[in-house]
């Protein structure tokens, strides 16, 4: 089958769990035969893009810098570009915002399967009027897609109890690290030590809650601890500048910025512990990474990261320091031998398993096609 791809970034190495999503999926959609092509845009790929990666055909489409507007308008000029240039047997369109055109899609007579990966409308940094979109996206793309996909129970129900929608649940995936030796070099180049530090993986937004997780670490003090802090803002704003003058006036505190290949798994891998205080969750692929590297977690309990289906331990009370600061000191005696990384790895590589998500959206395509 002909498919082509709508609704992200890009990729490979583009932050976002959607652009991880798409990294790992496609490929094996390639070596399982059919022809995929992802349109990118193009203030995330330079114009000298290549043409292809792991098989897949990419495509650069124009997009604007807008926070509000960039994911609408370039999801319009992708869909007529699809339309005229690809003609694929299925399209594929992933998230709530760029579902909103998924009624046009259909209007061009494409099959549409639409992956849901989170209510972005509950997002802090959207305002009223976009949240309306969203919500309106939402709509679209449940009520007339030929198929959808939901990554987690959370929003398949919320899902089914508003549209009585029955999507297909197919979890995000992951790729058990298969280990790496100590490299001083990142170290000494963000100044922390082997298995000294805990991290933070995400992008730079309000609803990640960086300022908590800050703060809990000061007030938390463990000596010889610091906290390294990974990621960026796809468009620099007061929220980032916030934080980073916050980490900078924290001692112990380091932003990496976006980090990408080796130093991300050396970031994952030279860590003591991973922890995600976001009020806001798909399916969260940067918590199953860190499970991935065998890594102890600590999570808020909000329902998308209890849905992981970690102990009680590793969860802390969303947007409650104290818990968080408790949280902290329970990462920091977890244990870090190589028989427990090994255990930590094999239950996540058990339950979001890639060939899996692979073979099940595989079967979707097949059934719409």
């Amino acid at each position: 089958m002909k498919i082509a791809v709508l609704g992200l970034r890009g990729f490979p190495d583009i932050q976002g769990g959607v652009e991880k999503h798409a990294q790992s999926l496609y490929p094996r959609l390639v070596r399982k035969g059919h022809e995929v092509h992802v349109v990118c845009r193009s203030r995330y790929v330079g114009e000298n893009m290549p043409r292809s990666w792991c098989g897949i055909a990419m495509h650069r489409v124009w997009s604007p810098s807008s926070k509000g507007l960039e994911a609408v308008v370039h999801t319009f000029l992708g869909l007529i570009y699809v339309v005229f240039f690809v003609r694929p047997d299925v399209l594929h369109i992933h998230a709530i915002g760029p579902s909103l055109f998924t009624p046009f899609a259909r209007f061009f007579g494409l099959k549409v399967v639409v992956t849901h990966h989170g209510p972005d409308y509950d997002r802090q940094k959207w305002g009223w009027a976009a949240k309306t979109i969203l919500r309106l996206g939402e709509w679209a793309g449940v009520r007339f897609s030929n198929a959808l996909i939901v990554i987690s129970d959370v929003i398949k129900k919320s899902v089914f109890d508003k549209f009585s929608v029955a999507g297909f649940l197919i979890p995000n995936g992951v790729e058990v690290s298969p280990g790496q030796s100590v490299d001083p070099a990142f170290l000494d180049r963000f100044s922390v030590e082997y298995q000294r530090y805990f991290v933070l993986v995400s992008r730079m937004v309000p609803e990640k809650r960086h300022a908590d997780l800050i703060n809990a670490f000061k007030k938390a003090a463990l000596p010889g601890y610091k906290l390294l802090i990974v990621g960026g803002s796809d468009h620099p704003d007061d929220y980032e500048r916030e934080v980073l003058s916050l980490a900078a006036q924290t001692p112990g505190v380091v932003c990496t910025g976006v980090l990408s290949g080796k130093a991300l798994a050396d970031a994952y891998g030279h860590a003591a512990g991973f922890v995600l205080p976001s009020t806001h969750e798909g399916l969260p692929i940067a918590l199953l990474e860190a499970l991935s590297f065998g890594l102890p977690v600590l999570a808020s309990d909000i329902p998308a990261n209890l849905a992981v289906g970690l102990d009680q331990g590793s969860y802390f009370k969303v947007c409650d320091l104290d818990s968080l600061e408790q949280g902290l000191h329970r990462l920091s005696s977890s244990s870090l031998t190589a028989e427990s990384k090994k255990a930590r790895q094999n239950w996540v590589s058990e339950r979001f398993d890639w060939d899996v998500v692979a073979e099940r959206t595989d079967e979707v395509f097949i059934g719409v096609g």
